[in-house]
């Protein structure tokens, strides 16, 4: 059954000489022959000189280059799971993820070597190797003419392919299960709600060790011999600059990306008459920066994804991006969904309530965390943890994360409602709000902001703005005006470290 997961090896016949992945920086390149033929070099090698088999995990520390690929096409032949590691993080939050994961190797760059040897658990991997070594093996694998027989390894669609790490701003992160099934059924429902075909490129410019930079386009653009054009990191003018050049047709971004590149000089003389639409997740996209893009006829498609599950959940067609501002469309082509009341049933349509999920793109759980598996699937739904709401012609909206929440006066108040309200302020660029204590009504709201360039307001200002819009109850008792609002890995706003900013 295995080799029905082995993408590489069906394209090599259906089109051998077609560039499959392309490094932006270097121009190396891999054809679909290529890289089916290196995954069996590899595969046989890490078997027969390393021991690996089916099960071990390998670690992974490095940004977007060719290597990572051939080590997935490893992974669908021969069973092995990869963990990718943040590279952002310190040596004593690498450390906990190796000690979580227990990879029996490690491939890694040298530019983060001195980082794992400052923690414990490096020394205790069996095989250690650098990413610069693999490709230097894989080039003289690529000059032998013999490649190899191998004989793909036997397990189900159940068996995991990657362990990838929840961001952890609440807790310590959690490893997700990512299978071989959850991989095909993304891809597929990706495909449907986006038309993807053979003839599609695009660019991985989001780290490695992101769900996003392997499953929202990457690993669907595989499944369908689609090609696509790795960077190390996003840099907004090269990014820009390689979508024309390359005639890209398909990106995927966060809101903070697409700013930024709309804010490069460079912006007003782009011609990207091949791109049939931007991609976005993370968060809700403003519309005065939907409307400049559509400036440049680039049409926003919105969507909404975790990665325990799928992690490509929604998606909003770009007809709807204005007319449903604020939505992340409808469920992807094989869910089912439910919004749940706190013991798990339904709520009438219009009403608040947390998302539920299921299908065949949820995760079976959390690595060696049962505890964590139980309070977030249970009697088959996958708690999302996110409330939302669905209107009448059966668009989903997300109000917040119900951690989120903080209670005032005995009301509860939705940190992200508000934050789409003061969005529309003419001044603010961005906003974020947190509960703070409040010894009369127990917690109250505080907005950090961000105005706009050349545009002024003050607190006084914005709380008119908001009481002609929202209830007294959840309007900010406080604004803090800000430079920048910290974000996380994967782009969202990080709210632990506002937290942090207060003491």
């Amino acid at each position: 059954m295995s080799k029905q997961f082995d993408w590489t090896a069906k394209w090599k016949h259906y089109q051998p000489d077609k560039t499959a992945f392309e490094e932006f920086e270097s121009g190396r390149s891999l054809s679909w022959k290529q890289l089916d033929q290196l995954g069996n070099f590899l595969a046989h090698q890490l078997n027969t000189e390393y021991g690996l088999k089916k099960g071990d995990r390998i670690a992974i520390l490095s940004e977007n280059r060719l290597e990572l690929i051939s080590l997935f096409v490893v992974a669908q032949k021969a069973g092995i799971i990869l963990v990718p590691l943040n590279y952002r993080l310190t040596a004593p939050e690498i450390d906990f993820l190796l000690s979580e994961s227990k990879p029996s190797a490690i491939w890694y760059e040298q530019q983060f070597e001195s980082r794992l040897k400052n923690t414990g658990q490096f020394e205790t991997i069996g095989i250690r190797e650098t990413m610069e070594a693999l490709e230097s093996l894989s080039n003289e694998a690529l000059k032998n003419k013999e490649v190899p027989s191998y004989e793909n390894a036997d397990f189900d669609e159940n068996h995991p392919v990657f362990l990838i790490f929840t961001s952890g701003t609440t807790s310590f992160p959690k490893g997700s299960v990512y299978t071989h099934k959850m991989l095909f059924w993304n891809s597929i429902n990706t495909e449907m709600r986006l038309d993807i075909t053979s003839q599609d490129r695009s660019i991985n410019c989001a780290p490695s060790f992101h769900t996003g930079s392997w499953n929202v386009l990457q690993t669907p653009f595989m499944h369908h011999g689609a090609y696509t054009l790795l960077m190390r990191k996003f840099e907004p003018e090269k990014v820009l600059s390689a979508l024309e050049d390359y005639n890209m047709t398909i990106f995927w971004a966060v809101p903070t990306m697409l700013k930024m590149m709309a804010e490069e000089a460079s912006f007003e003389k782009s011609n990207l008459r091949k791109l049939r639409y931007f991609v976005v997740g993370g968060e809700a996209m403003p519309i005065p920066l939907i409307e400049k893009w559509h400036s440049k006829n680039i049409p926003i498609r919105q969507g909404y994804g975790l990665t325990e599950v799928g992690p490509n959940v929604t998606s909003l067609n770009q007809e709807d991006a204005i007319r449903k501002q604020g939505s992340i469309g409808k469920p992807n082509f094989y869910y089912e969904i439910r919004i749940a009341d706190e013991n798990g049933n339904a709520v009438e349509q219009g009403m608040d309530g947390e998302l539920l999920l299921k299908g065949p793109n949820v995760t079976p759980g959390y690595w060696n965390n049962p505890e964590a598996t139980k309070n977030t699937i249970k009697n088959g739904w996958f708690h999302t943890g996110d409330l939302v709401r669905q209107d009448e012609e059966g668009y989903i909206y997300v109000i917040d994360r119900l951690k989120n929440m903080y209670i005032s006066g005995g009301e509860n108040v939705y940190p992200a409602e508000v934050e789409f309200v003061l969005r529309q302020h003419a001044a603010i660029e961005e906003v974020a709000i947190i509960g703070v204590p409040d010894e009369k009504w127990g917690e109250s709201g505080m907005a950090f902001v961000v105005k706009r360039k050349e545009k002024q307001t003050d607190s006084e200002k914005l709380t008119v703005f908001c009481q002609q819009r929202l209830a007294k109850y959840k309007i900010p008792k406080h604004f803090r005006f800000v430079e920048s609002l910290p974000k996380n890995d994967a782009g969202k706003i990080d709210r632990k470290s506002l937290i942090k900013s207060l003491n």
